[in-house]
């Protein structure tokens, strides 16, 4: 899987519809980050920039970009840098997320997620994906601490 969506990204990140149909392919598979409309802006072994932009579907009671919608853009992003991180022997799956609103979120908003390399030892074990959102200013508004639990194909542990 992993090498598949690298090679995918790689085919398609030339240019902008390419990204854009890469982030529908992401969400055809994955149908609950529809939501937030991501775009997959770079995706790299160890790093992967997710960006959304502000519009009324995902907007809180106050007119800023709701705390959950964020929450799914460093999902979305700490999956896909997982992803292509890791072995292509492993999986993963998120298995806690500790998150920190820093500040109102307003207008297009970038999520980058950052994982470190994996050994290809077959263990199975937590991986810790941090991921920063910034606005247009570049400014933090929120950070996320997220735990993934990766563990060998095809085993019984999940």
């Amino acid at each position: 899987m992993a090498r598949s969506t690298l090679e995918t990204f790689g085919r398609l990140s030339g240019s902008a519809i390419g990204r854009w149909l890469f982030s529908r392919l992401v969400c055809w598979r994955a149908p609950y980050f529809g939501s937030i409309h991501p775009h997959i802006e770079t995706l790299e072994p160890g790093r992967c920039v997710v960006s959304l932009r502000q519009r009324r579907r995902i907007q809180n009671h106050i007119g800023t970009v709701h705390a959950i919608a964020m929450c799914n853009a460093a999902e979305l992003a700490a999956g896909l840098a997982t992803d292509v991180t890791i072995p292509g022997s492993m999986r993963w799956i998120p298995k806690g997320m500790s998150v920190r609103y820093l500040k109102k979120a307003l207008g297009v908003l970038t999520a980058t997620a950052r994982v470190d390399p994996v050994a290809d030892d077959a263990s199975a074990r937590e991986l810790h994906a941090n991921v920063v959102v910034r606005d247009a200013s570049d400014e933090i508004v929120f950070d996320a601490d997220i735990t993934m639990w990766i563990s060998p194909r095809g085993s019984a542990q999940a």
